[in-house]
């Protein structure tokens, strides 16, 4: 089994969840007792959410590329970076690294393929909703994307930061989502991505009149299937 190279923090809540489907779908697989073989950096999470306010994307990608050598030192074979918002600066962490990172957006693009969906609503945090990093990967499989309006967005953005990230899950904020992810389906959306790994804390598939992929899961368990290739 390859060891896998997980940066997380960001938040922990969400690493948490990521450790937890990782050994489950390794001791699903393989049965008996068996678990994965997981090396974890965990940053400092106000560190990183500071460059994002700041823009500072390349010193943000710095922390992570540090901590992705880190842990290729360590004996990792690939890496895992436990965020949709982080992998603006994926190529930064890989040029500093020689093994491969396990894109999250197209691991979710392969999910959604798969199911036979080619328009999906995306959320997430504003930075994920609104730049180009993201989508463009799910556009090129042929995938469009579909966001919230203004408004929407920063509701949706101020519950992932003052609410998940500090492991709030408020019933009030879990209506407000379920009426953007209402709307986006009004605009032709066939499915909604939970594009940030706390939004799983807060909304599930019974809560949506769309089909969920949450991103969390689909990451997680690229990351156990991989682990288990030869």
């Amino acid at each position: 089994m390859k060891t896998i190279g997980l940066i997380g923090g960001m938040s922990w809540e969400s690493t948490v969840t990521y450790y937890q489907i990782i050994n489950e779908t390794v001791r699903d697989g393989l049965g008996g007792l068996h678990s994965a073989k997981i090396l974890l950096y965990s940053v400092d999470f106000a560190e990183i959410e500071e460059c994002q306010a700041k823009e500072e994307w390349e010193r943000s990608g710095e922390i992570l590329a540090d901590a992705a050598m880190r842990l290729e030192s360590a004996g990792a074979d690939f890496i895992v970076i436990c965020t949709n918002t982080m992998h603006k600066v994926v190529s930064q962490i890989q040029a500093k690294i020689r093994i491969p990172i396990v894109h999250i957006a197209d691991a979710t693009a392969e999910a959604l393929l798969q199911a036979g969906i080619t328009k999906t609503a995306l959320l997430g945090t504003k930075y994920t909703m609104t730049q180009d990093f993201y989508k463009d990967r799910l556009v090129q499989k042929g995938i469009s994307v579909v966001i919230p309006n203004e408004k929407e967005i920063e509701k949706v953005n101020d519950v992932i930061y003052n609410e998940l990230c500090l492991g709030i899950v408020s019933d009030e904020s879990r209506e407000d989502y379920i009426r953007v992810i209402e709307r986006l389906k009004e605009e032709g959306a066939q499915a909604v991505i939970l594009g940030c790994t706390e939004i799983g804390l807060l909304i599930s598939q019974s809560d949506s009149v769309l089909p969920v992929f949450d991103t969390t899961q689909i990451h997680a368990k690229a990351a156990a299937e991989k682990a288990r290739e030869r």
